[in-house]
């Protein structure tokens, strides 16, 4: 069977393959009080999210995608390469914040037990309680004895409920990925996920890395945007540090394995839950239309990285104009069309943009999918012309993601 190796070079070329990960237990395996520990902020309807999810991948399916989900394709890997679980596992214990170092052999053996690599990948994901385990078989610790240790239903393993957000896990950039450090030490453990089944499955063994997951600097894939072959938009956000964002492009200009990329433009963008990534606040959805959400515009500063003179020299330059400016530049288009979240009312953009409504993706230039909810920015992308493919919304979007940030393509037709 021929190799499914990575190809992304922009944002908008037609979608040929994407990935995505359907919710599951983990997403409903939260109590209320366990929100910040999880890192989600909503008690979710989980039989209502995957509805919604699996009408998601229809219209992706519709459109001429290949949809691939993160839990299969990494069974798939274990399946192909026994090795594959062993490395897992053994990187995933390393993560994982059991609270009592007594309970990591339980832990362990209890993930062990499980023969089936769906079901084990599902249980990962999903997380682990104390009553799960063979506490019998478990030495007689003093905090047990105690009565001062862990109650019956209290996590040993926090579950993963925001992993169905697959953009920001990797990032794919041309014929490669990379393999990014979560701002979050939560969801930081999502991308092991991802680098297993880079590193094992048949498909994709061999998919060059662009940025190790044990770097110093935190980067997130909702900050980083193809424009074209050779070059590449990253937010500098607070979620992506400019560290990062400078190894990034010195792996991409000099790294062992060759890059087509030559320019990566940094823009800083407002620091907030709200603003979390550049995606949130701008997504290409054609040629020459972007969404943006206008509160962005207050603080914008932005960078031009190049390949320098010396071997491993990146030179930068800090750029002046407006975000319409540095988008012209960076795409080579004379006139960018900039499209206002919530049609530039204050109140409807700062609820929508809430709600993802700059968070687009797009299927094909000028097509893109969006929630439904958002019906003014939706209605302003009609009016500018764009085709919508509209997913329902009401569970997805309590997770604080929009389409953009729930897949992760791993092909895109060249422009």
């Amino acid at each position: 069977m021929a190799k499914k190796p990575v190809h992304v070079t922009s944002e908008i070329g037609a979608l040929k393959r994407v990935v995505l990960h359907r919710p599951g237990y983990e997403l409903s395996n939260v109590k209320v009080e366990e929100f910040e520990t999880c890192w989600i902020h909503d008690a979710f309807y989980l039989e209502c999210a995957q509805r919604e999810h699996d009408a998601f991948a229809q219209i992706l399916r519709d459109e001429g995608a290949e949809v691939l989900y993160m839990e299969e394709l990494l069974a798939e890997a274990m399946e192909q390469n026994p090795r594959a679980r062993e490395a897992f596992l053994s990187e995933y214990m390393d993560q994982a914040p059991i609270p009592d170092p007594w309970l990591v052999p339980l832990v362990r053996e209890r993930l062990e037990s499980l023969s089936d690599n769906r079901e084990f990948v599902a249980k990962a994901l999903s997380g682990m309680r104390l009553r799960e385990l063979d506490l019998a078989a478990g030495p007689r610790t003093l905090s047990r004895l105690a009565g001062e240790g862990l109650a019956p239903d209290d996590l040993v393993v926090p579950p993963l409920p925001s992993s169905y957000f697959s953009r920001d896990p990797i990032a794919s950039i041309g014929t490669g990925v990379a393999l990014h450090r979560m701002y979050y030490a939560q969801r930081n453990r999502e991308v092991l996920f991802y680098k297993t089944f880079l590193t094992y499955h048949e498909d994709y063994a061999g998919t060059p890395f662009w940025y190790d997951t044990a770097s110093a600097a935190h980067i997130e894939g909702g900050d980083v945007l193809n424009i074209n072959e050779s070059t590449l938009a990253v937010g500098i956000s607070e979620r992506t540090e400019p560290a990062a964002v400078d190894q990034l492009a010195c792996n991409l200009f000099w790294g062992a394995q060759p890059s087509a990329v030559e320019t990566v433009y940094a823009i800083k963008i407002p620091y907030g839950y709200e603003t979390m990534h550049l995606d949130t606040v701008c997504t290409q959805i054609d040629y020459d239309k972007f969404t943006v959400y206008p509160g962005m515009y207050d603080d914008l500063r932005a960078y031009r990285l190049r390949k320098g003179d010396e071997h491993g020299e990146v030179a930068v330059e800090e750029l002046a104009g407006s975000l319409k400016e540095i988008l012209q530049m960076a795409t080579g288009v004379d006139d960018i069309m900039l499209i206002e979240c919530g049609g530039g009312d204050p109140v409807e953009a700062s609820r929508e943009q809430w709600n993802d409504g700059s968070n687009t993706l797009a299927i094909a230039p000028g097509k893109v999918c969006v929630y439904e909810r958002n019906v003014v920015t939706n209605e302003a992308l009609r009016k500018a012309g764009i085709e919508l493919c509209v997913a329902p919304s009401e569970e997805l979007s309590r997770g604080r993601g929009g389409p953009r940030c729930m897949s992760m393509p791993f092909e895109r037709a060249d422009l």
